[in-house]
C-alpha cells in the first residue's frame, strides 16, 4: 500500500501497526521515530522496523503514510512538525497521515489552528482511534493481530481530503480492524462513557481497596468480576491521565450522570426500596442482553463491514417433519404490548413474549423513555405510566431490523412534547418511511426522513398539537393503519383510516383489551382522542408467522405430521392457511378457543399432495409475511402458481419477491417474476423440487427460514448465508426444526 511508512512512537499502539504492517506486507519499508533510543534499536534488532530516527524531521522525510502512536498530549506538536515538512516539500504532497489517539475533538482543533498557522491545506490528515489495547505497553508488547475484528473509529476533519480518508480507511482494514466513521465530537461524547469512564473507575476502585487495612485479604478473596473489571486499571497512568484531561469535558458529564446512578442507588438501599432497584437491576441487564444481541446481529449502520453475513445454515437433505412443537410468540402482538402496556394506567403482565430481537427493541425504546419493565423469560410485567408520561431518551432510539416498532412508534413519538430520532440497522435503513411520515404530517405532526427515498434516521419534533383526519390509505398496510390510529389516541377529534383490503387487527383488538373505544364500519376505523388505556395482563399467542414454516414443511416431507399449540388464528392473518388448503394441503383446527381478545386454536398438518393455484387477490394481504415459505410450497405443486397484486413484498426486509426468484432459480426452480407478484411452476411429486447450493437471505429471516424448509425436498445440501437475522422473530428456530427432522447445522462466517 505504502512506498515508506514513519510510526511516531514505539509503544504498544505503534508498535503494534508497525508488527501487523510488516506481517501483511503493506509498505516497502517502515521506519521510526522515538524519544528512547534503545526502543529504536530493539525495534530494528527484532525486524520491526528497518531504520530508527532521533529527530523527527529526518524519521518522516519521503514517507507516504505517517502514523502518530504518541501519548494524546503530544498529537499536537507533532502535528505541528508535519504541517512544517509538508510546507517544505519534505512530505510528500500525497503523503496520508493518521493519529491513534483515544481523543478527537482536542485533535481535530489542534490541526485546524496548525493548518492555519503553516498556510497549508492539511487534507492529508485523517484521525482515527482503534478500539484496541493490552495490560501491557511497549514495544515488547506488540502484537500484530492486536486490531483483527476490533473497532477502529475515523473522524475526518472539515479538511480531510476524501482520497485521504480512503487510503486510511483501507489501511485500518488490512490490519483487519472493523472501520467506523463518525464526528469528533460525537467520538469523545461516546467514549467518555465507554471508555474513559470505566478506566477511570476502575482506577478509583482499586484505589479504594488498597487503602483498607485490609487490603491484602481484600485482593486475596476478590471475585472475577472485580478481577474482570480492575484489569483496565494495570494501564498506562501517564497515557490515561493524558486522556483525562484531554476528554475532561465530556469525561466530566459523565461522572455527573454516574454520581446520579450511584445516589438513586444507595438511596434505594437505604430506604430498603426493593421495588426500585429490582427494576433498575432488571432494566440495566435486559439494555446488556439487549444491545449485546444487537451487536451480535452485526448490522449497524456505521461499520461497512457489519452488513456482510455472519452466520450460515448448512442442511442436508431430510424426509421427515414430525412432533409437537410451541413456536414463537406472536411479534405483532408482542410488540403492541408493551406500547399500549407502557402507555397505560396501571400494571399490565404479558405472557408469551417473544423474546426475538424486533420485540426486545420495542421494549428497549419504552425502557429508554422511563418505562419500568422487568422481563423473566417470556413473561413480562409492564408499570404503565399514562398517556403523558414518557420521557424523552438521551440518545437516539434503535429499532434494530424492526419495522413494526419503527412505524408504530412514530405514530406515538409525534404526539409527544420532546424531540426524538429513530434509527435502525443496515437493512431498516433502507425501507420507505414516508408512508407514516406523510400522514402524520397531515395531522400536524413534524417529522423528517432522511434523502429522496425517505427512510431512516426519522426525526420527529415534540410539542406539536395533532388534529385528527379522515385517511384513505393508497395501500392495505397494517403499520401505516396501526401508526395512525396510535397518534390519533392524542389527537385533537377523530381519526378514520380507510383501508383498500383488509390487514390485520391486532392493534384494534388490543385497544379495546385496553378499555379503548374503537369504532369499525366495514374498511373504516375510527378512534377519538383524549382517551384513556387501562392495564390488563395479556397471553401472547404463538405466532401464525413462525407456524407458517412448520405448517409448509409438515406439508412438503414426504413424511410429515405436525401439532402446533395456541397459534393466533386472527382471521386478518390466516390468509396462509385459506391459501394452503386451496393448494390441497392437509390442516386442521382444533381446540379453537378466544384469548385475550384473540382467537387461538392447535393447528394439525400431515402431508399432502399439493396443486397449483392463482391466488385469490383478497388473500394477498392476509398473507403477506408468509409468501417467502408459501413460494416453497408452490414449487413442490403440481402445475402453476401465480401471485399477483403483492408489490408490498418489494419493500419488506428485502424484496422478497427478487430474492425469493433468486433463490428458487439457484436450486433449480422454473418462475418468472412479475411487477406485482411471481409465477412458479412447481414440480408436483417429484421426490426432488430442489438441488442443492448457496443462497444468500439478504439479512431476510423470512427468506432464510423459506429456503431451510426447502431441504425437505432437495437432493443436496443448501447452505443459506446470513442467517443471524433470524434471531428478530425465531430466536430457537434451529432448535425447533432440528428437532423435527431437518438436518441442520449452524455455522459462523469469519468476518
Amino acid at each position: 500500500m505504502f512506498a515508506k511508512t514513519c510510526i511516531i512512537g514505539l509503544g504498544l499502539m505503534g508498535a503494534s501497526v508497525a508488527q501487523a504492517m510488516r506481517e501483511r506486507g503493506l509498505s516497502q519499508q517502515i521506519v521510526a521515530f522515538d524519544t528512547y533510543a534503545d526502543t529504536l534499536s530493539m525495534a530494528q534488532e527484532l525486524g520491526v522496523i528497518d531504520a530508527g530516527f532521533a529527530k523527527l524531521a529526518q524519521a518522516v522525510a519521503g514517507c507516504d503514510c505517517v502514523v502518530v502512536a504518541t501519548p494524546v498530549g503530544a498529537i499536537a506538536d507533532v502535528l505541528d512538525t508535519l504541517a512544517q515538512a509538508l510546507a517544505a516539500g519534505r512530505l510528500p504532497d500525497d503523503c496520508v497521515i493518521t493519529d491513534v489517539g483515544s481523543t478527537k475533538a482536542g485533535v481535530v482543533a489542534a490541526a485546524q489552528a496548525i493548518r492555519v498557522a503553516h498556510g497549508i491545506g492539511f487534507g492529508q490528515f485523517v484521525p482515527a482511534h482503534p478500539i484496541a489495547g493490552a495490560e501491557k505497553s511497549g514495544l515488547l508488547a506488540r502484537n500484530g493481530q492486536l486490531f483483527v475484528h476490533h473497532q477502529v473509529i475515523v473522524c475526518p476533519t472539515p479538511f480531510s481530503q476524501a482520497a485521504a480518508v480512503a487510503k486510511i480507511t483501507a489501511l485500518w482494514q488490512a490490519l483487519g480492524a472493523q472501520v467506523s466513521v463518525m464526528d469528533a465530537t460525537r467520538h469523545d461524547a461516546v467514549l467518555a462513557h465507554t471508555s474513559h469512564l470505566p478506566h477511570l473507575l476502575a482506577f478509583a476502585l482499586v484505589n479504594q481497596l488498597a487503602a483498607h487495612d485490609d487490603n491484602l485479604d481484600i485482593f486475596r478473596y476478590a471475585a472475577g468480576g472485580f478481577r474482570d473489571f480492575s484489569r483496565i486499571a494495570a494501564s498506562d497512568p501517564i497515557m490515561w491521565r493524558d486522556i483525562f484531561f484531554a476528554n475532561k469535558t465530556a469525561l466530566l458529564a459523565g461522572i455527573e450522570d454516574y454520581e446520579t446512578q450511584l445516589a438513586r442507588l444507595k438511596q434505594q438501599l437505604l430506604t430498603e426500596d426493593s421495588t426500585a432497584l429490582l427494576a433498575d437491576l432488571c432494566a440495566a441487564r435486559h439494555a446488556r442482553r439487549h444491545f449485546g444481541h444487537m451487536l451480535a446481529s452485526a448490522q449497524h449502520r456505521n461499520d461497512p463491514t457489519m452488513s456482510q453475513p455472519t452466520q450460515r445454515y448448512c442442511i442436508a437433505p431430510a424426509d421427515r417433519f414430525t412432533g409437537t412443537y410451541t413456536v414463537a410468540g406472536d411479534k405483532s402482538i408482542s410488540h403492541r404490548a408493551i406500547m399500549f402496556g407502557s402507555l397505560a394506567v396501571g400494571t399490565t403482565t404479558v405472557t408469551g413474549f417473544l423474546e426475538g430481537e424486533d420485540a426486545l427493541a420495542t421494549l428497549q425504546a419504552f425502557v429508554e423513555m422511563g418505562v419500568n419493565i422487568t422481563r423473566e423469560g417470556d413473561k413480562v410485567t409492564i408499570e404503565g405510566i399514562g398517556m403523558h408520561g414518557l420521557k424523552a431518551p438521551v440518545k437516539p432510539l434503535d429499532m434494530g431490523n424492526s419495522g413494526t416498532s419503527t412505524r408504530l412508534l412514530a405514530g406515538i413519538l409525534a404526539a409527544q412534547a420532546f424531540d426524538s430520532v429513530l434509527i435502525g440497522d443496515a437493512s431498516l435503513s433502507k425501507r420507505p418511511m414516508e408512508r407514516v411520515a406523510k400522514p402524520l404530517r397531515q395531522m400536524g405532526a413534524s417529522l423528517q426522513t432522511t434523502g429522496e427515498k425517505g427512510t431512516l434516521p426519522i426525526s420527529i419534533t415534540g410539542g406539536k398539537t395533532l388534529h385528527g383526519i379522515d385517511y384513505a390509505m393508497p395501500m392495505a398496510s397494517a403499520q401505516v393503519k396501526s401508526c395512525l390510529l396510535l397518534a390519533g389516541l392524542y389527537a385533537e377529534g377523530s381519526t378514520t383510516v380507510s383501508e383498500p383490503e383488509i390487514t390485520r387487527d391486532h392493534t384494534e383488538r388490543m385497544l379495546r383489551a385496553f378499555g379503548y373505544p374503537v369504532e369499525q364500519n366495514g374498511n373504516r376505523i375510527t378512534v377519538h382522542g383524549g382517551g384513556t388505556l387501562t392495564a390488563c395482563d395479556l397471553a401472547v399467542p404463538a405466532d401464525i408467522s413462525s407456524a407458517a414454516f412448520f405448517m409448509v414443511a409438515a406439508s412438503i416431507a414426504p413424511h410429515g405430521d405436525v401439532t402446533l399449540p395456541h397459534v393466533g388464528i386472527n382471521p386478518t392473518r390466516t390468509g396462509v392457511i385459506d391459501i394452503l388448503r386451496l393448494m390441497g394441503a392437509n390442516i386442521r383446527l382444533t381446540n379453537t378457543r378466544d384469548v385475550g381478545g384473540e382467537p387461538v386454536a392447535d393447528i394439525v398438518v400431515k402431508s399432502a399432495p399439493l396443486r397449483g393455484i392463482e391466488i385469490p387477490l383478497h388473500l394477498v394481504p392476509l398473507a403477506i409475511d408468509e409468501f417467502p415459505v408459501l413460494f416453497i410450497a408452490a414449487s413442490c405443486a403440481e402445475g402453476e402458481t401465480v401471485l399477483r397484486g403483492a408489490a408490498e413484498l418489494r419493500v419488506k426486509e428485502s424484496d422478497r419477491i427478487a430474492v425469493m426468484a433468486d433463490g428458487l432459480q439457484t436450486l433449480g426452480v422454473d418462475c418468472t417474476v412479475l411487477e406485482d407478484g411471481i409465477r412458479i411452476t412447481g414440480k408436483g411429486a417429484a421426490r426432488y423440487v430442489f438441488g442443492g447450493g448457496a443462497i444468500n437471505s439478504h439479512h431476510d429471516h423470512r427468506i432464510a427460514m423459506s429456503f431451510a424448509v426447502a431441504s425437505l425436498r432437495a437432493s443436496d445440501t443448501i447452505t443459506i448465508h446470513g442467517t443471524e437475522t433470524v434471531n428478530t422473530s425465531f430466536p430457537n428456530f434451529a432448535q425447533l426444526v432440528s428437532r423435527a427432522g431437518l438436518k441442520l447445522d449452524v455455522e459462523q462466517d469469519d468476518v
